[in-house]
């Protein structure tokens, strides 16, 4: 995957020693190289010192980074003084990313006149004439920080998550496998406020995807290299054979659908039309879609493959649609987090066995073949989940950790006990606030990741449920 590449801007101000930029130059250089990111960087020779200070080297630098775009997810504007603000404007106003906002320290012992560099106090000057403008920008604790610190490596970290949720979620498109699960109004949805934030819904009738997993030849090379696939992926020892291959054909004409359609995300009418003509679940299958990066969310449950897309991509890792499904005895702050096994092998303690759906055993046996039994792993976790309301794109955001406590034998589908403080007001809050039965999960504690992607770059509505 290409690596996350930072544009680099410095800025100036007339009385500035030239060895301070060069130095800041090295520094910085040194500093996103060392975090694991690239980068790209005027020439020195483009302007005075290679930075920005008049509004002439504004137009230049402007000028220079249009010429790149696309090449970069964000800018990194670096003070190494109290730089100049209308130059640093002019140049970035139309940069179109994320911008960290980085400012020099004073160091005691050089606060005399030549070596001062006063930046703690530059850098709201900059941050102010942005706010005027209505320029998004983001500034991360401490306020003045050197580049070639732990602090500043940690900033950079953030900072490119910040980069990559907002440059994927910015336009994005998700496939919508048949119409939404008629029992299951909490997961509507409004396709055209979401196409207001740039996110593109496109349906597919489920008829369709039967007729083509219907007239699909067994001798059929995709399909051949896809039963492959997930056998190497899940145990598929238990599941009859012609179940079995109705799973792998499913599989394929998802595959697909993602191809043709360049779907960035998938959510799936999953029951019961399924069940009865196909005698199968795609549990199974939205995990391995989910482990490979595709965020798969179940029962039309569109918005929660949103969130699914935001958490995979501030964490770089697989996230999972999960029900708020079962207390934990007595423990007020534990919960049992469930499906029948959308949840990605990473996130597992190991790979899932594919059994029958013990629902649909009840009702049907034998059509539920595809449901994926395992645990869930314990990990510190960031919850989210979204809904569209009067035209706009509603979030929240909270923090807690899957546990190692035991989930019984018994207990069906992939599951795991979540530890989350406070969480029966967080669940008052839910429930006032019209959130549904589903949450979605990702790896690492990345809340402020979230909220400052949503917030600053992508203007969704933020509801603090903490």
């Amino acid at each position: 995957m290409k690596k996350t590449t930072f544009a680099l801007y410095f800025g100036n101000r007339g009385f500035m020693p030239a060895e301070l930029i060069a130095s800041a130059r090295v520094e910085m250089v040194q500093a996103v190289k060392n975090a694991g990111y690239d980068y790209i960087m005027m020439d020195e020779k483009a302007t005075r010192y290679g930075a920005v200070e008049t509004r002439d080297e504004g137009k230049v630098y402007h000028d220079w980074l249009a010429k790149h775009k696309g090449e970069y997810d964000g800018v990194i504007l670096c003070m190494p003084i109290f730089v100049d603000e209308n130059g640093a404007i002019i140049a970035l106003r139309d940069a179109g990313t994320p911008i960290l906002m980085q400012a020099y320290p004073d160091d005691i012992g050089k606060m005399d006149f030549a070596n001062r560099r006063d930046a703690f106090c530059g850098k709201f000057s900059v941050t102010d004439v942005f706010s005027q403008y209505h320029v998004p920008f983001t500034v991360l604790k401490p306020h003045v920080v050197k580049p070639l610190t732990k602090e500043f490596a940690e900033n950079l970290h953030d900072f490119a998550a910040i980069c990559r949720v907002v440059g994927g979620m910015k336009r994005f498109t998700i496939g919508c496998m048949g119409a939404r699960t008629t029992a299951f109004k909490t997961t509507r949805f409004d396709e055209i406020a979401l196409e207001k934030y740039g996110i593109t819904v496109e349906s597919f009738d489920m008829s369709e995807v039967f007729f083509k997993v219907q007239n699909m030849k067994d001798d059929d090379p995709r399909l051949l290299k896809k039963i492959k696939t997930l056998n190497a992926y899940a145990d598929f020892t238990k599941v009859p054979k012609m179940n079995a291959m109705n799973i792998y054909k499913i599989a394929v004409v998802f595959d697909e659908y993602i191809e043709n359609y360049h779907l960035d995300a998938v959510t799936i009418r999953c029951w019961t039309e399924m069940q009865s003509v196909l005698r199968c679940c795609p549990c199974v299958l939205l995990s391995e879609l989910n482990n490979r990066g595709i965020p798969a969310s179940c029962e039309i449950d569109l918005c929660s493959a949103i969130t699914m897309k935001a958490l995979s991509l501030a964490s770089d890792k697989p996230a999972t649609c999960l029900d708020w499904n079962n207390n934990y005895g007595d423990d007020l702050n534990k919960v049992i987090l469930f499906h029948c096994g959308p949840v990605a092998n990473e996130l597992m303690t190991k790979p899932g066995c594919v059994i029958a759906h013990k629902m649909f055993e009840k009702t049907d046996p034998g059509s539920g073949w595809g449901c994926d039994q395992g645990r869930i792993k314990p990990f510190e976790m960031t919850l989210a989940n979204c809904q569209t309301k009067d035209g706009k794109l509603v979030m929240y955001t909270t923090e807690g950790k899957f546990t190692s406590d035991p989930v019984e034998q018994a207990y069906f589908g992939t599951a795991g006990v979540a530890e989350i403080p406070d969480l029966q007001n967080k669940l008052i809050k839910l429930a006032r606030g019209g959130f549904k039965h589903h949450t979605t999960v990702g790896e690492g504690h990345i809340k402020s990741i979230l909220d400052e992607a949503f917030t600053t770059y992508l203007n969704y509505d933020l509801v603090n449920i903490d």
